[in-house]
C-alpha cells in the first residue's frame, strides 16, 4: 500500500509518544551503527581472535592497550603475495621493529584458527609474529576493511598495516587497490 509524505507525516505525528521514542531510538541506532572506516585516533575495538585453536581468544582491545603494537592483515593465509612478501617481511623485521619499541606483532587474516597456526609454522614466525585468526571477519569488519574475493571464499580483508598505540590507531596504511604490496609492508612502518 502506498501513502503520500502528508499521509504519513499526520500518521507519524498522531502516533503516541511511545511509538515515536521508538523510531527514534531506532533511528539512532542505525546511524550510531553504521560503518565507517578506521581512521587514524580510533580505538581498537573490543573482539575476540583466534591463535593456534578456536579455544584461544585473544581480545585485540585488551593485546593493545598500553603496548605499542603493530597489526597488520593479508586477504589469505598461503596465498602467494602474503607468503611471499608481506607475512616474511614482518618475520624478518620482527627484531629491529621490536629494538625500536614495538612490544607486539600480529597478522589478522578471515582464516580459521588451524591455518593460522599451520602458516605461523611454515612461515617460522613464531616468537616474532602473532598471527591471529578473524574466522567471521569480525575485526575486519568493525574496521571496515572488508573486501568481497569470491576466489579466496568470500569475504576476505584488505591488504593493510597499521601502528597501534596504548589502543589507539596511530598509523594507518591501506593498499590503495586493496590487495597490492606497496605501502603495508613492514618497511612503511614509521617508529
Amino acid at each position: 500500500m502506498f501513502c503520500s509524505i502528508g499521509a504519513l507525516q499526520k500518521t507519524v505525528c498522531a502516533a503516541p509518544s511511545t511509538v515515536l521514542s521508538t523510531i527514534t531510538k531506532r533511528l539512532l541506532s542505525i546511524s550510531l551503527t553504521s560503518k565507517m572506516p578506521v581512521k587514524v585516533g580510533d580505538a581498537v575495538p573490543s573482539i575476540d581472535l583466534y591463535e593456534n585453536t578456536p579455544a584461544t581468544k585473544v581480545n585485540i582491545s585488551e593485546l593493545c592497550c598500553g603496548k605499542t603494537v603493530v597489526l597488520f592483515a593479508v586477504p589469505g593465509a598461503f596465498t602467494p603475495g602474503c607468503s611471499k612478501t608481506h607475512l616474511p617481511g614482518y618475520v624478518n623485521t620482527a627484531d629491529d621493529l621490536k629494538c625500536k619499541g614495538v612490544d607486539e606483532i600480529v597478522c589478522v587474516s578471515v582464516n580459521d584458527a588451524f591455518v593460522m597456526a599451520a602458516w605461523a609454522q611454515d612461515q617460522k614466525a613464531e616468537g616474532k609474529v602473532r598471527l591471529l585468526a578473524d574466522p567471521n571477519a569480525e575485526l575486519t569488519k568493525a574496521f571496515d576493511l572488508a573486501i568481497d574475493l569470491p576466489p579466496l571464499g568470500g569475504t576476505r580483508s584488505k591488504r593493510y598495516s597499521m601502528l597501534i598505540k596504548n589502543g589507539k590507531v596511530e598509523q594507518l596504511n591501506v593498499e590503495p587497490d586493496n590487495t597490492g604490496l606497496s605501502c603495508s609492508l613492514a618497511n612503511k612502518i614509521v617508529l
